[in-house]
């Protein structure tokens, strides 16, 4: 599932359409304008979505004079902090509603480099969702402690194995998809807002027989401004990855004893 350009020779992917990265943001005055340009320098057709969850510092506001000096970028401001997941999602109905062909997820703090996204819109020609991973043969991250990089492995391996997924970084929120790829993904059903969305897209996708590759990426810890990971996010990510595998392995035992 994680290499190649087609699923063994026989099918065959449309062109890509128009790309839209969208950069979800929760007091990041001090972040959103260096991502966005090196964004735009990275990609120049794509256009950028800043989906704002009303900051406090000001970064709609910083945001919308962005969108103001450039028609490639454009702002969906919301009513407050709901989560990482809701903000995703109200991206990809923007982004679906408006016509683009590929919808990419992308952090505003820099630990996502914008210089790779050329790599995954590339493995993104043969492929349906196209992961930037962490824990791939040639992927890294910088600057982290010891104990976070056990700590994102062990979800990961936690994640892939209690769902059986086959993907090395499935807790991963650099990724780029074909509009057809979401549109099937039941995203109205979506009820995790933290990380753990991350891994719901992901299964959701391996469910529906879609063609997922991982492509390296250099993961940068953040130098500016706070991180949104808490003990929440992480516990609801530990819940919800539980309950759909003891569920999947249900349904599974049932159909054989059915059959």
């Amino acid at each position: 599932m994680n290499d190649g350009a087609n699923d063994g020779g026989e099918r065959r992917f449309g062109p890509l359409g128009t790309v839209l990265v969208i950069i979800p943001t929760y007091n990041e005055a001090e972040n959103i304008e260096p991502i966005v340009t090196r964004v735009r320098a990275a990609v120049p057709d794509a256009h950028v979505l800043v989906a704002d969850d009303n900051s406090p510092d000001g970064t709609g506001k910083i945001a919308d004079e962005l969108a103001a000096a450039d028609d490639h970028v454009q702002v969906l401001h919301r009513e407050g902090k709901q989560g990482l997941g809701a903000a995703y999602l109200a991206g990809f109905r923007w982004g679906l509603e408006h016509g683009y062909g590929v919808l990419v997820e992308m952090d505003a703090d820099g630990s996502h480099q914008p210089e790779e996204l050329p790599r995954l819109l590339t493995a993104l020609k043969g492929a349906d969702l196209v992961l930037g991973s962490r824990w791939v043969p040639g992927g890294r991250v910088v600057n982290w402690p010891r104990s976070r990089e056990i700590l994102s492995r062990g979800g990961s391996t936690y994640s892939r194995l209690l769902l059986d997924v086959p993907i090395r970084d499935v807790t991963g929120g650099f990724r780029a998809f074909r509009r057809e790829t979401l549109e099937g993904l039941g995203m109205d059903s979506v009820a995790s807002q933290g990380y753990c969305f991350q891994v719901d897209l992901a299964r959701r996708c391996v469910q529906a027989g879609h063609h997922v590759v991982e492509v390296p990426i250099t993961f940068v810890e953040r130098e500016r401004g706070d991180s949104k990971m808490s003990r929440d996010i992480v516990v609801e990510a530990l819940w919800r990855v539980t309950a759909w595998g003891v569920e999947g392995r249900a349904n599974r035992l049932l159909g054989r004893q059915r059959s």
